[in-house]
C-alpha cells in the first residue's frame, strides 16, 4: 500500500473547543479507499476510518471544552484516536493523555496535529482494545468518537472499560443518533453501569452534518 503518512497531505480547519484546530491528513482519501484489498475486509476489517475526521469527535471535543475543569490535571484515555483531535483537545485542556489506535499510520497524523495546533504530546499506542497493554484502575476519564458502531466492539471495550477504569471514573462516548446503537446502553446497564445522555447536539465537518449524542457511563452501585 502507498505510504500515506509521507504523501500528500491537506489541512482540514475545524472549529470546536473554543478555537480553530488545524487537522492533517492525507490528501488521497480516494486512492487510500481503492486500494483495500480482500484481506482487509476479514475479521478485523482494517478499513481506513482514521483517515476521516467525523462529526461526533467534533462534538466530543466541545464537550471536553465544557468540562475543562473536570479533567485537568486527570489521566485521561482516549479510545480509537485516529487524527488525534480529542487527545490534542483533552491535552490542551491539562489532561494527561493517553491514546490508541489499531492502526499506526493515524498516530503519526496525530503526533503532527499536536505540533501544529500547538499542544504538548499526549502519549500516543498502537494497541487493540481486544489485547490493552494498561495498568488496572489507572483511568479517570475514558472517552471515544463514534466507536461502538458495531456489536462485536462491545464485550471487549466493556471489559476494558471494567479493567482501567479507576473507582468513580467516568467515561464519555460520542456518537451520531442511530438506532442500531440503542441496544448498547441497555446493556451496559443490565451489566450494572449507569448511563445517562447529557447532551444532543448537531455537529458538522468536512461536509458532513449529524446529531450527534454524547453519553456518560459511570460505575454502578454494585460494582
Amino acid at each position: 500500500m502507498k505510504d500515506y503518512v509521507s504523501g500528500e497531505r491537506e489541512v482540514i480547519k475545524v472549529e470546536t473547543a473554543g478555537r480553530v484546530w488545524k487537522i492533517e491528513r492525507t490528501a488521497d482519501l480516494e486512492t487510500l479507499w481503492d486500494e483495500i484489498g480482500e484481506d482487509e475486509f476479514g475479521d478485523d476489517e482494517r478499513l481506513p476510518y482514521w483517515a476521516e475526521l467525523w462529526p461526533a469527535s467534533v462534538l466530543l471535543g466541545e464537550w471536553l471544552y465544557r468540562n475543562s475543569n473536570l479533567i485537568r490535571g486527570r489521566k485521561c484515555l482516549d479510545l480509537g484516536c485516529g487524527l488525534g483531535l480529542t487527545a490534542v483537545i483533552g491535552q490542551s485542556l491539562g489532561a494527561e493523555v493517553v491514546a490508541f489506535d489499531y492502526e499506526l499510520p493515524p498516530l503519526y497524523f496525530a503526533k503532527d496535529n499536536a505540533v501544529l495546533n500547538g499542544t504538548s504530546q499526549p502519549l500516543w499506542l498502537q494497541m487493540d482494545w481486544r489485547e490493552p497493554s494498561l495498568a488496572e484502575s489507572s483511568f479517570d476519564f475514558i472517552w471515544g468518537g463514534d466507536i461502538l458502531y458495531e456489536k462485536r466492539f462491545f464485550d471487549p471495550l466493556e471489559k476494558l472499560f471494567r479493567r482501567v477504569l479507576k473507582p468513580g471514573g467516568t467515561i464519555w462516548m460520542a456518537e451520531p443518533v442511530r438506532d442500531v446503537s440503542v441496544p448498547v446502553w441497555r446493556k451496559l446497564e443490565d451489566l450494572g453501569w449507569q448511563t445517562a445522555l447529557p447532551l444532543t447536539e448537531k455537529a458538522a465537518c468536512c461536509n458532513a452534518e449529524m446529531t450527534v449524542n454524547i453519553r456518560e457511563v459511570v460505575p454502578g452501585k454494585s460494582m
